[in-house]
């Protein structure tokens, strides 16, 4: 099993297809004071061994700065059977958060345990400030 994409942004969508949309992906967060309450949507992908199919269980935490669980959640996924002239089975979790409090400033870890594994997630960097910086340096080619 692994986990092929993990990341936090503004919205998910997933197409019919198979496509994933993401807008908005980000890991630095800026507020003007603590605690802080925002919105966030966790996206991962995780591709299965072959082997897997049916119900699998995971569980999502949110770790302080201190390493202590500040939001955790429960969820589960149905694997398919896998098509041996195809791709491994993958599932996509997205999960729009509301109300996410973050009590100071520093950095938060989302982990995500699969199979009795932790694996560890998107970073937020949380920055008091009154004013978001503007738009960085461009990168050229």
């Amino acid at each position: 099993m692994k986990l092929l994409l993990s990341c936090v942004c503004d919205r998910a969508v997933q197409r019919s297809d198979g496509r994933l949309f993401v807008e908005g992906q980000y890991n630095d967060l800026y507020a003007p004071g603590f605690p802080a309450k925002h919105e966030l949507t966790l996206v991962t992908i995780v591709e299965w061994d072959r082997a897997d199919h049916g119900r699998f269980t995971f569980k999502v935490q949110l770790l302080d700065p201190d390493g202590n669980p500040s939001l955790e959640g429960t969820g589960y996924t149905e694997v398919a059977d896998a098509d041996p002239s195809g791709p491994a089975p993958r599932t996509y979790y997205i999960e729009p958060l509301t109300d996410v409090v973050f009590p100071k400033a520093g950095t938060y870890t989302f982990r995500i345990q699969v199979k009795g594994t932790w694996h560890e997630g998107p970073i937020l960097y949380l920055w008091e400030t009154d004013e978001e910086p503007g738009e960085g340096t461009p990168v050229s080619s």
